[in-house]
């Protein structure tokens, strides 16, 4: 049983919906990348069952067609955000929680955009939440419009296209089928693996200057004596 309301729920709208799946996840893709009140939307488990409805016949779009309009929807979406935040300033973050708003969302998205810099924006694609308000600090922070598009354009074929392909090819497989959950539950492991490989990037790092740091210590006390 899904942990998400059925209204979120990837299968029970591919249950629901049938084909119209596709037309919904397309304006729910640029909801979430662009607008903030989409922070909470599926992207990522319906992204995935697309390409599994796809690869069953439940969907009639060719896989190079759907990989190609969800990219789309998701740079159109980190653009809109894009402007939003650069267009209304700090003001956007300065709200009191509420029962869909928490300042922790902004703060997490602010440590986020810190530490890796502009290649967050690649990275966020596949962190929930984060993904959804870091367009907007981009804006707010007048990130270089250029430079924002390329990282965009990059991030969203990686997101967008790189996992309906990956329910496409798994969908073929059965035991996938008949264990959607436990699939998208591995997806979202899956998605965090970039993020790891750049904490334990960052901490070796940080070790280094460490390391580098302590050796100029000595070598200054040695010269002191």
């Amino acid at each position: 049983m899904s942990i998400l309301p059925q209204w979120l729920d990837a299968t029970y709208l591919l249950n629901t919906l049938g084909p119209l799946l596709f037309v919904v996840t397309c304006v729910i893709i640029f909801a979430e990348c662009g607008l903030l009140v989409g922070f909470f939307l599926p992207g990522d488990s319906l992204l995935f069952v697309n390409g599994l409805a796809i690869a069953t016949g439940a969907i009639k779009e060719p896989l190079w067609l759907a990989a190609v309009i969800f990219t789309v929807c998701a740079f159109v979406g980190n653009v809109s955000g894009y402007w939003i935040g650069r267009g209304v300033g700090p003001k956007l973050f300065n709200k009191t929680d509420s029962k869909l708003f928490k300042r922790e969302y902004v703060d997490k998205t602010h440590e986020f955009f810190e530490k890796y810099g502009p290649r967050a924006i690649i990275l966020a694609r596949f962190v929930p939440i984060v993904r959804t308000f870091i367009t907007a600090f981009a804006g707010v922070g007048k990130m270089e419009p250029k430079k924002f598009f390329t990282y965009s354009a990059v991030g969203g074929a990686l997101w967008a296209a790189g996992i309906t392909v990956l329910g496409f090819y798994l969908g073929q497989i059965s035991f996938v089928r008949d264990h959607i959950e436990l699939m998208l539950v591995a997806l979202v492991a899956l998605s965090l693996i970039p993020i790891l490989f750049e904490f334990l990037k960052a901490r070796k790092e940080k070790k280094a200057k460490a390391a580098n740091a302590a050796e100029t210590t000595q070598v200054i006390q040695r010269i002191e004596r």
